[in-house]
This record gives structure tokens, C-alpha cells and sequence, in this order.
């Protein structure tokens, strides 16, 4: 199970940086037109989707002990998304052993 979800957080993380990279490429994210940024479903999707960086982010405070820490994966997750997650999740997955149990990616080292 670890060697899956290091492979698919790695995967994440690429497709993350080549969509991000391409994207910008294309035009500045500031030149999104007022017609999509004021669309309703713009607006569902960006609560959705910093509403799941958070909560995501809820589970980073739990296991990190650290202050500063904390406030820098929560700002590298609000400015960097998935991006911050997948590095996050790459760090945790590369700590612990091939065998190890989820209780050991999920829970609070001590």
C-alpha cells in the first residue's frame, strides 16, 4: 500500500506541476475574464476546493508539533494547493518503512 500511494502522490504532484506549468504558459491566472471568475460555479468550485485544502490542513496541524510548521504548510497549502498536499504526503509516505499500516502515515509520531 505504501509503494501505491507513494506512486500516485508522486503522479500527483507531476501532473500537478506540468498542468500548472503548461497553464501558465498559456496567460497570466490574473487574466481570468469577470465572466468565469463571477460564474456560480467558479465561485461553488473555490469554496470546495479551499474548504478541502483546509480540512486537509486540519489533519497537517494534528501532526505537526511545531508552530512554525504549522503555519508554513498552512500557507504552502492555501498558495500551492495540491501541489503543497502531494509534497506533504511524498514526505510522510517516504518516512515510514515499505510495510508499514496507514496508523503509522496517519497518526502523530511520538
Amino acid at each position: 500500500m505504501i509503494w501505491f500511494l507513494r506512486c500516485f502522490f508522486i503522479v500527483v504532484l507531476i501532473s500537478m506541476l506540468g498542468v500548472t506549468s503548461w497553464a501558465s504558459t498559456q496567460c497570466s491566472i490574473l487574466e481570468i475574464p469577470g465572466s468565469v471568475g463571477g460564474h456560480p460555479w467558479f465561485i461553488a468550485t473555490l469554496f470546495d476546493t479551499y474548504w478541502a485544502f483546509l480540512t486537509f490542513y486540519c489533519w497537517v496541524a494534528y501532526k505537526e508539533r511545531s508552530w512554525i510548521a504549522r503555519i508554513g504548510w498552512l500557507l504552502s497549502i492555501l498558495l500551492l494547493g495540491n501541489i503543497a498536499m502531494a509534497v506533504y504526503m511524498i514526505i510522510q509516505l517516504f518516512r515510514v518503512p515499505t510495510n508499514a499500516r496507514m496508523e503509522d502515515i496517519l497518526l502523530r509520531r511520538a
